[in-house]
């Protein structure tokens, strides 16, 4: 049972892939899915795919349904899709908003091929065909018997030329009648038809297993054919398409000149009718300058006739005509109008154009006449120009004609035609002529005679370099005017138009004819495809489709450009595209070619069976030759023919070849001239015979071989490929499969040029081929006999009788003639290698070897897979059981797993270089690459998931597998040293990597891959298995966040936290490595990675707090939740939590918002935890009871967590006010003296918390100067002392819920008590809040009104709408800086805020503060703003020196969070469009976070970025609070 395989492709605005190509199977399903772009956003996808059950119309679009299989938060997993289930090519296009389109592209769907009797498939990579030139197979039926040469020689396709009925010229190409068969295949007395046609090839699919194919010809039509005759409007005529007329004079002047150089009329000029040399072709030059363009004047047909022109002009002047301005848009220029007949000086002036541009200077005669006269000027300057561009078009002209005379008559490669003749004129005629001859001024008259001139008909051809996609008939083409075009003098250009209702006639005629084509043929060969128009194509094709669905199209394309290719095969549904192997100059190129056409590498990862849909090259069709190649053993040798053959058929795509190539026919079989028939097949025929053949005959005996093999290797899985070119003419091409691992290696010695005469080295390198050759498959080289030397037979296509293949197959390598020896060599112990040392390897010999690894390796791949189906059903072809099976195998690592907690998952799945080393260990580091980013799976997925798409073999990653076992032994020995569970999953993986290490090098990489996604995949659904349901049923992007969770939260080999009260139950224990006791071991909260993961600065409590709700409470980590509030809780001091926690014992209190942050988290706890309140009631361990008291143990004192939050609020409004302790450099070598003084109050009127002062910096905009050189050493960049507008929201928040708890008698205290004066005072929590409440809009609001009495300082006011970042700032303009704080206090304490007023200012730092993924620390229209964060620049400007601009600028990720959820808030409340309109832009927003973690090889978000989203090298990689608050934005949504 093969895993559904499943397709993605992501949709980006405006991005348009009509050249891109996208092949997919049937049976595969393809998924929209959003990019970042347009997330959020109202998308709609449509397609031309119909719906199951109906008819596929072109034109005929359908929207696609969504599916959101979490049905909310974010647009991450939302996707449309399609079961693909039939073959052709089909048009996808999405929209969004009013735009119908803003993107789109074409997917090619395969067809399924079915051959034989039983109906069997016969896979496309499996196709071995031959092409036939229908004309030379005689008789219907004595098809068989010449027929059958293709089935004895192994091949299971034949391509025959049309087998329509004929034009005059006998080309298989020019058709006189598109309807009829060919009457020369019905002998006398007998008539064929089509059914007949039909049943031979029936019978050929059932007993012989073999499909036909045949060309549709929709281009051109014979010259000679009847309906076109009838129908000349089908072509392109001198009625319907007037603009070829000057091309047709030509034309019949150069007719002319023809029949006067074949009269001799020019010998006294020195041109004869035998054109010979150089002299003879200047002798035409001058022909055709001094006879020919001086008397056809092909000019005029583009001027104007001058004087009548400007005397309808004058008229007009004088009767006062104004120009009518709607039509000449006020543009003065002049506009000539071509004749549409184009008549000589047929072309007009726009007179409106004339009057705008000419205008007299007043009504006099005399100023009309010098108006006129302007006019005048200007017609012959127009004129004049018109000469010399016909002038260029007759240089191009002549050049042409010069060199196709050259080509057909001169060179030694050329035609070599002989004297000029009717027959065979000097130039081919461009245009049918179906009258008599007459003098050339006597055809001119006819081009005025409709209905003659309807029957001069333009000729199809090819121009070189042309654009495939313009026609070149159509008007603004010059080709046939210039001679450019290669003409086919037996056929007429097809003029389709736009569409059936432009010529009825044809359109019909070749829909019948294709659907005679798809009625008998399982595909079609779309001749001369990269001139036919596309929409002709698509229309026929469609109409083929109808009848046979699974139709095999078929083409080679000439565009000289793979994007061109493209729009062909997307458009058409190509199903495989022609390649040359006779476009190769040399071996090495004809390798290359193997390569590019088909298969992964080997040793190629196993790819996911849901995978993004990458653009792939169109499936080959390689062929040894093509009907249209020249002879390869005219231009290589006849010995080349059997090992180029075998390169071509080892590659991993479909092959063929021409008839005759194996009979070795020496000559080009012409598509026009040949009238012989093929021989027939007689397995008794003598070589000498002309008119049959066997397998004595050519290479036909090694070909059938070949064709055989090829059949297998692709039937067989064996799609991965090796090129290996060992010297300049041996290719050596590997066939690899990747379940069983067998190889076959095909040693093929080309012979480009003819043994006889060039010296080939008898000096063939030896080959080291790894594993165990169990057989040689074939070997085969070319020889001579003595059949006598060849004679071209009359009446049939005979090859050469003097040579032969001399072949064995299936011999063992002793029994070889090819190989001396083959000597076993094992490197190292999981290196099995043989090498060949050659004896007879000469020019045109192959040898084909079939491989299996060696038998213990076998023994274990094949076990190793065994234990791999637990992951991937896939590897249970190839899989062996052990019979010694390790024990820690026996139960599935789902199990091993399951008992891991969330913190062992940290060490198993991340852990950074600094965390590594804490276990003297560190991150594994790739010698000549770099470290990876965690010691855990995390680390080598994230290198992995980069390579394995791509199947990089060659990254320093697999070199690194390749060469030894170190990062093999790192993942294993790593897990078990930290013993436990995690030493049980480390033996799981030790145990795996048994098998690995003893398996060959190169597949090291794909297996190592394969168990590592194993473990990671199932670490994954273990992990979530343990979180909350949100992130359980949650998308894609809310589990990657949940994953920051595991990636911060860990136990270190110290504690970081204090331990909690022994009175308190559930807390982990363990026992110490260093201390040998038992001791605590709670997670704590990294604030980001790499910067903050370890030692003393692992802890803060304000990166703590605000990451808490998010990281810990949204994902259900609630009792590690709890310990980290009551191990803070712990440390309390001045009636503060510690900024830098230090353990507790080397804590700073250096910070005013962390116990508010910490309340915050209470309150979250309390509300989203079941049973919340009773945090509450739990003990508290005070490492300092008093501000004084030295740190005490855990369980000294004892309080309980609702004592603690009291003191913290009494402690405020009581007023704290201290200096810090140790004060100085040893604690902070940069702070000023009076930094180090630490005050928060609360002011009595207003409620608000304030504190801090200019020398210090106690908000999360904690950048201290360190620069000496800009003298802001000591100075804080962001003191923002007074009241910091998140510290009051928060003081707020924690007041309501406090008011609340006590009247839930939760919490025992109403109010708070101070000391002042001597007297004891209370303030009640409720009077302190309503204190908050009613002044805050009043303080911190920014009003329209510049006349507000609540405004101290209105000439700060720079913008209005806003709220102030602080209140009371000792820089008073500080206040009025716009920065994103205030979107916190929102968030916290909605109630604060009108909603009018809220939405402005939200509305207002979107515009101003948004940027990609993070929010602007500061408003970029200040003067001191600066995006950019370099904190190694030290320079003098004091803005900017040693990162002082760290908050004055950069985009930091964790206020979006509250930014989006403030949004989100007061959306809500402004009725349902403001808020579908909001939600889209929080999913736009997030929308590009998902993106940066999918990118992020550490699976995180970073601390800020520089401004517009730029990277910032001085960030943390991965932060906590920006993963929490993104992940908060989700869980609000």
């Amino acid at each position: 049972m093969t895993a559904k395989q499943i397709r993605v492709m992501v949709l980006n605005d405006m991005e348009k892939l009509d050249r891109t190509l996208f092949r997919l199977e049937q049976g595969y399903e393809l998924q929209f899915r959003l990019g970042p772009t347009l997330q959020g956003k109202h998308v709609h996808v449509h397609t031309n795919y119909p719906a199951e059950g109906e008819r596929f119309e072109r034109h005929k679009f359908r929207a696609l349904d969504w599916i959101n299989p979490t049905g909310r938060e974010d647009d991450s997993d939302k996707f449309c899709t399609l079961g693909l289930k039939i073959s052709g090519s089909y048009q996808y296009y999405f929209g969004h908003g009013d735009k119908e389109k803003s993107g789109g592209g074409y997917i090619v769907v395969d067809p399924v091929l079915r051959v034989g009797a039983d109906n069997h498939v016969l896979p496309l990579d499996c196709i071995s065909i031959q092409t036939y030139l229908s004309k030379c197979l005689g008789p219907l039926d004595e098809w068989l018997d010449r027929l059958r040469v293709t089935k004895e020689t192994g091949y299971n396709m034949i391509h025959f030329t049309p087998l329509q009925t004929l034009g005059e010229s006998r080309s298989c190409y020019s058709l006189a009648d598109q309807l009829t068969l060919n009457p020369d295949f019905s002998p006398p007395g007998q008539t064929y038809t089509w059914t007949d046609v039909g049943n031979l090839l029936e019978k050929m699919k059932n007993e012989w297993n073999m499909l036909c194919i045949t060309d549709v010809v929709y281009n051109h039509t014979a010259a000679n054919s009847k309906w076109i005759k009838k129908h000349p409007e089908c072509g392109y005529n001198l009625v319907n398409s007037s603009h070829l007329k000057p091309a047709w004079v030509l034309d019949r002047a150069l007719w002319h000149i023809t029949c006067a150089i074949a009269d001799g009329k020019y010998e006294d000029r020195g041109l004869p009718a035998l054109i010979q040399n150089h002299e003879h072709l200047h002798a035409i030059r001058g022909v055709l300058w001094q006879d020919v363009f001086p008397k056809i004047k092909l000019w005029e047909f583009f001027q104007i006739k001058v004087e009548p022109t400007v005397e309808q002009f004058r008229d007009l002047l004088q009767s006062g005509a104004k120009p009518e301005r709607s039509k000449t848009e006020g543009k003065q220029q002049l506009k000539i109008i071509q004749d549409p007949q184009y008549r000589r000086f047929g072309n007009t002036v726009d007179m409106n154009s004339a009057l705008e541009t000419f205008v007299p200077h007043g009504n006099s005669p005399g100023a009309i006449e010098d108006c006129c006269n302007w006019l005048r000027r200007r017609l012959e300057e127009i004129n004049g120009e018109q000469y010399h561009e016909i002038r260029h078009h007759q240089e191009q002209a002549t050049n042409c004609i010069d060199g196709t005379v050259s080509y057909e008559r001169i060179a030694d490669h050329g035609p070599k035609l002989g004297p000029v003749t009717r027959k065979h004129p000097l130039v081919t005629r461009y245009f049918t002529f179906p009258f008599e001859d007459a003098t050339l001024e006597q055809d001119l008259e006819l081009m005025n005679q409709p209905e003659k001139s309807c029957h001069f008909l333009a000729h199809n051809g090819w121009v070189m370099g042309d654009d495939p996609l313009r026609n070149f008939a159509e008007p603004g083409s010059n080709v046939y005017i210039r001679r450019e075009l290669i003409c086919w003098g037996d056929s007429v250009k097809l003029r389709y138009g736009s569409g059936p209702e432009d010529c009825p006639y044809l359109w019909a005629h070749m829909q019948k004819y294709t659907e005679i084509t798809a009625k008998h043929f399982v595909g079609v060969r779309l001749d001369n495809c990269h001139s036919t128009p596309l929409h002709v194509a698509e229309y026929m094709l469609d109409a083929a489709r109808t009848l046979r669905p699974d139709l095999y199209v078929v083409a080679e394309l000439f565009t000289g450009s793979e994007e061109l290719d493209n729009v062909f095969v997307t458009r058409l549904g190509i199903s495989s595209l022609i390649r040359e192997a006779m476009s190769a100059g040399d071996s090495h190129e004809e390798g290359r070619l193997v390569y590019r056409y088909g298969g992964e590498p080997v040793g190629a990862f196993l790819q996911p069976s849901l995978r993004p849909l990458v653009p792939s090259i169109a499936h080959a069709m390689f062929l040894d030759v093509t009907h249209d190649n020249e002879c390869p053993i005219q231009i290589r040798s006849v010995y080349d023919s059997l090992p180029s053959s075998a390169i071509v058929s080892m590659a991993c795509c479909a092959t063929g070849s021409t008839r005759g190539y194996d009979e070795l026919v020496p000559h080009q079989i012409s598509v026009v001239s040949e009238e012989r028939f093929y021989s027939k097949w007689n397995p008794q025929a003598k070589p000498s015979s002309p008119e049959e053949v066997n397998l004595q005959s050519g290479i036909i005996a090694g070909k059938l071989a070949l064709n055989r093999l090829h059949q297998e290797l692709a039937s067989k899985g064996f799609n991965q490929v090796f090129v290996d070119q060992v010297d300049e003419d041996i290719v050596a091409v590997t066939r690899h499969c990747p379940s069983t691992h067998q190889s076959v290696v095909a040693v093929c010695r080309t012979a480009f040029k003819n043994p006889k005469q060039h010296r080939y080295t008898n000096e063939v390198p030896s080959m080291c081929i790894p594993g165990k050759i169990e057989e040689v498959v074939l070997e085969a080289r070319t020889v001579e006999r003595q059949e006598g030397s060849y004679i071209k037979d009359e009446r049939s296509i005979n090859g050469m009788p003097g040579y032969t293949v001399e072949i064995k197959e299936h011999i063992q390598l002793k029994d070889s003639k090819v190989v001396r020896q083959a000597g076993v060599t094992s490197r190292g112990r999981s290196e099995y290698v043989q090498e060949i040392v050659f004896e007879q390897l000469t020019p045109g010999s192959v040898i084909a070897f079939r491989v299996s690894l060696d038998p213990k390796s076998q023994e274990l791949v094949g076990v190793l897979r065994h234990h791999l189906i637990q992951f991937n059903p896939l590897y249970k072809a190839g899989s062996l059981t052990d019979p010694n099976i390790p024990d820690i195998l026996k139960s599935p690592l789902t199990e091993i797993m399951s008992k891991m907690t969330l913190a062992d998952m940290n060490v198993l799945l991340f852990r950074c270089d600094a965390e590594e080393k804490e276990n003297v260990g560190g991150c594994y580091n790739i010698p000549g690459w770099k470290p990876l980013k965690y010691g855990g799976l995390q680390g080598l997925l994230s290198v992995m998931a980069d390579i394995r798409p791509k199947n990089d073999l060659g990254h320093p990653f697999c070199d690194n597998l390749r060469q030894g076992d170190w990062m093999i032994d790192y993942v294993s020995s790593r897990l078990i040293s930290h013993g436990g569970t995690l030493a049980e999953v480390g033996q799981w993986f030790q145990a795996m990597f048994a098998y690995l290490k003893h398996i060959p090098r190169y597949l090291i990489p794909c297996y190592f891959d394969a168990i590592l996604v194993g473990a990671y995949t199932t670490a994954l659904d273990v992990t979530f298995k343990q979180m909350s349901s949100f992130v359980q049923n949650g998308s894609s992007f809310v589990k990657l966040l949940a994953l920051g969770s595991v990636q911060m939260c860990a136990v270190g080999r110290l504690p970081a936290l204090p331990p909690l009260s022994p009175a308190l139950s559930d807390v982990p224990y363990r026992v110490s490595e260093i201390t040998k006791q038992k001791e605590q071991c709670c997670v704590s909260l990294a604030a980001g990675l790499p910067h903050f993961s370890s030692g003393i600065f692992r802890c803060w409590g304000r990166d703590t707090f605000i990451a808490l709700r998010g990281l810990m409470l949204v994902t259900g980590r609630h009792l590690e939740a709890r310990n980290i509030i009551l191990a803070f809780a712990g440390t309390m001091r001045h009636g503060l939590i510690p900024n830098l926690l230090g353990e507790g014992v080397g804590a700073r209190f250096n910070c005013r918002d962390a116990v508010w942050w910490w309340l915050q988290c209470i309150q979250d706890y309390c509300t989203m935890v079941p049973s919340g309140t009773d945090i509450l009631q739990c003990p508290v361990s005070r490492m300092y009871p008093t501000d004084d008291s030295k740190p005490l143990t855990a369980g000294t004192v004892d309080q309980l967590l609702y004592e603690v939050i009291h003191e913290a609020m009494e402690r405020h409004m009581q007023g704290i006010e201290f200096r810090e302790r140790n004060a100085g450099p040893q604690i902070d070598c940069n702070m000023r003296d009076e930094g180090f003084n630490i005050v928060a109050k609360v002011n009595p009127d207003t409620g608000f918390v304030y504190g801090g002062n200019r020398f210090n910096c106690g908000t999360w905009m904690d950048k201290m100067g360190e620069s000496e050189k800009a003298r802001n050493k000591g100075i804080p960049a962001t003191p923002r002392d007074g009241s910091a507008v998140e510290i009051v929201g928060l003081c707020k928040s924690a007041l309501r819920w406090l008011v609340e708890l006590h009247k839930q008698g939760l919490f025992p205290y109403n109010s708070v008590a101070i000391h002042k004066d001597g007297k004891q005072l209370s303030m009640s929590y409720e009077e302190w809040d309503r204190k908050i409440q009613q002044n805050f809009e009043k303080m911190f609001y920014v009003s329209h009104d510049p006349n507000d009495p609540n405004e101290k300082h209105p000439e700060l006011v720079h913008k209005r709408g806003i709220y102030k970042d602080s209140y009371g700032a000792s820089s008073p303009w500080c206040d009025y800086q716009l920065r994103p704080n205030f979107s916190i206090a929102m968030v916290v304490a909605p109630e604060l805020f009108t909603v009018e007023h809220a939405w402005k200012a939200l509305n207002i730092a979107e515009e101003k503060l948004l940027g990609p993924l993070g929010m602007k620390t500061l408003d970029p229209e200040d003067m001191v703003y600066c995006g950019v964060y370099d904190n190694s620049l030290d320079n003098d400007n004091y803005n900017l020196a040693r990162g002082f601009n760290y908050h004055q600028g950069p985009e930091w990720l964790w206020p979006i969070g509250y930014f989006l959820r403030a949004k989100i808030h007061f959306a809500k409340k402004l009725g349902k469009d403001t808020y579908d309109e909001t939600v889209y832009l929080v999913k736009n927003v997030l929308s590009r976070h998902y993106v940066h973690m999918e990118r992020s090889s550490w699976k995180g978000l970073p601390e800020l970025t520089n401004e517009n989203g730029q990277y910032c090298s001085f960030s943390c990689e991965t932060q906590a609070w920006s993963l929490a608050t993104v992940l908060e934005v989700l869980h609000d949504l």
